[in-house]
């Protein structure tokens, strides 16, 4: 991936993010959304998932309050999910996929990137603040974070 560039424009992420929304939709029946099934996480807290080249990724964090340590899950179905080894230690709160790519983001300013959701890749982000959430739309991916923190890379 290319350096990260530090924006100061919090209107571009709105537009981003709505994009990303817009463009995950996949029904526009009235009633997707309407009925929900509760499905395990083996206990552990979740922040964000993603979906990309049949594949869901959610992310989040080990269950004890104390620990940061990160968590992702994937599935083929939604229904089935297999933990897999992210190399890194901080708790990761938003997740996104585009280009062929998803992108974990998480504290500390940890940036992960995975062609396949199970094997990840460290990123250097340029800060230490923590990102709280990640969009990919119009070739772009947006992360935002603490401090009003926004990267971009293409």
């Amino acid at each position: 991936m290319k350096t990260f560039r530090l924006y100061g424009v919090r209107l571009l992420v709105a537009l981003l993010l709505t994009l990303a929304a817009y463009n995950a939709s996949g029904s526009s029946g009235s009633e997707a959304g309407a009925t929900w099934t509760s499905r395990t996480s083996q206990g552990n807290p979740l922040f964000g998932v993603a979906y990309g080249n049949g594949l869901f990724v959610a992310v989040g964090s080990h269950p004890d309050p104390l620990s940061f340590a990160s968590v992702i899950l994937t599935s083929p179905d939604g229904v089935t999910w297999t933990a897999q080894t992210s190399g890194t230690g901080n708790r990761l709160n938003g997740v996104a996929y585009g280009n062929g790519t998803f992108v974990a983001v998480g504290n500390f300013g940890t940036i992960l990137t995975s062609p396949d959701g199970a094997s990840w890749t460290q990123r250097t982000s340029g800060t230490s603040n923590w990102l709280r959430g990640v969009a990919h739309g119009n070739g772009l991916f947006v992360a935002v974070g603490e401090g009003g923190i926004i990267l971009t890379s293409p």
